[in-house]
């Protein structure tokens, strides 16, 4: 048990200091995106890519460079998919090494259980926090459609919407921070078209997607965003109704475990000690 709380203590010490160190800038302009472009792309070599500087040829061999990119990119995190293997690495060499030490053995079964917890926790928290960003995207959709909705009736267009927002300081709104690496890929020079796809190819949600389908269609036939932007927020909200209710459905299911593991056990021991010792003493029947 030592053990294993040395290891967890261990993991969620090296898991703050990659927190820290992923922790996306919060710009009012534009957002500070993992991968750059060949634009913004810098030389500097990081300390964190240099430790393994063979990770690199690695991920390149093996064509996994763009799906941990994918996977970076929609965490919305400042680290290369190198840096985050090296990380990766340390956090296992570390565990393989302290783990024989704290639990005072040097069995297979410790090396075994501490590779396993370096090797996957680190892909559970991205994991969770692609999860809290997309659920957070989720939330604030409905209200940047009327946001952009509001700056496409007063005159502007897709493109000014975005940037008038941006220069407003609404940089706490994570679909703005997407839709602010929109704006710079048509800078770039890709369609705007091709940079929306892009969008909802990384963020992989049902209501960004009708966002994004929307845009194009309208783009395509030559309709009017506005009245896009309109049915684009009732929907949104509603599908994020019925998010809510999906999740309020499963809160029983959820609260079940601890009931019967945490709460019964102990209404088992409150009503039914007293019975039992009772009996025991030979006291259970003196009242009658």
């Amino acid at each position: 048990m030592i053990f294993l709380i040395s290891i967890l203590i261990i993991a969620a010490v090296a898991l703050i200091v990659m927190g820290v160190r992923a922790m996306p800038q919060i710009s009012g302009v534009k957002p500070v995106f993992p991968q750059e472009t060949a634009k913004g792309k810098s030389s500097k070599i990081t300390l964190l890519s240099g430790i393994f500087p063979f990770t690199g040829i690695i991920l390149e061999k093996l064509k996994l460079e763009a799906k941990v990119k994918n996977r970076i990119t929609s965490a919305h995190l400042r680290i290369t998919p190198q840096e985050f293997i090296n990380a990766k690495l340390l956090l296992i060499i570390a565990l393989v090494i302290l783990a024989p030490i704290l639990a005072g053995k040097t069995e297979p079964l410790v090396f075994v259980i501490a590779f396993a917890v370096g090797y996957m926790l680190p892909d559970m928290w991205l994991a969770k926090r692609i999860s809290q960003r997309k659920n957070s995207i989720a939330r604030v959709l409905p209200e940047t459609i009327d946001l952009l909705s509001l700056c496409v009736d007063a005159g502007l267009d897709f493109v000014a919407s975005i940037e008038w927002l941006l220069k407003k300081g609404v940089s706490t709104n994570p679909m703005l921070d997407e839709l602010a690496f929109v704006l710079e890929e048509i800078q770039w020079g890709k369609p705007r078209s091709q940079a929306l796809k892009d969008m909802a190819k990384r963020l992989r949600l049902p209501e960004v997607n009708s966002f994004i389908q929307t845009l194009v269609q309208a783009e395509r036939m030559g309709t009017p965003v506005a009245e896009a932007f309109a049915m684009l927020s009732e929907d949104a909200r509603l599908q994020r109704f019925h998010r809510g209710e999906r999740f309020a459905m499963k809160a029983p299911i959820k609260i079940l475990l601890p009931l019967i593991f945490c709460i019964l056990p102990v209404i088992g021991i409150i009503i039914g000690g007293p019975i039992f010792l009772q009996f025991t003493q030979g006291k259970m029947f003196q009242g009658f």
